[in-house]
């Protein structure tokens, strides 16, 4: 069986301070390696200063606290959005026909 293809995702130096701002603030690092899509131990490494060592924390504008949604919880939430759209739709149409007989 074939692997999936690498997403080769790369933390930049914002990103960094992104981390370490959630890190900071009481975040689990697999919470935060979720949200940017990444391995854990990408969040390890600037977590123990292997990574990153001179970026700064930034403090504000940090992303909402985890956990994420999964990616079963994704595919529910799309499917159930899937379904409120066409039931819209249809109401629309309903409106429309209501309308264009007044």
């Amino acid at each position: 069986m074939a692997r999936a293809a690498s997403p080769h995702i790369r933390l930049t130096e914002k990103d960094a301070a992104i981390v370490k701002g959630m890190i900071a603030r009481g975040d689990r690092q697999h919470d935060i390696a979720a949200w940017f899509g990444v391995n854990g131990g990408r969040i390890g490494e600037i977590s123990n200063g292997h990574n990153f060592l001179s970026v700064q924390a930034v403090h504000e504008d940090l992303p909402p606290s985890g956990p994420y949604m999964t990616g079963r919880g994704s595919s529910r939430a799309k499917a159930q959005l899937e379904t409120i759209k066409s039931r819209l739709t249809e109401l629309l149409d309903e409106v429309e026909e209501t309308l264009a007989s007044l």
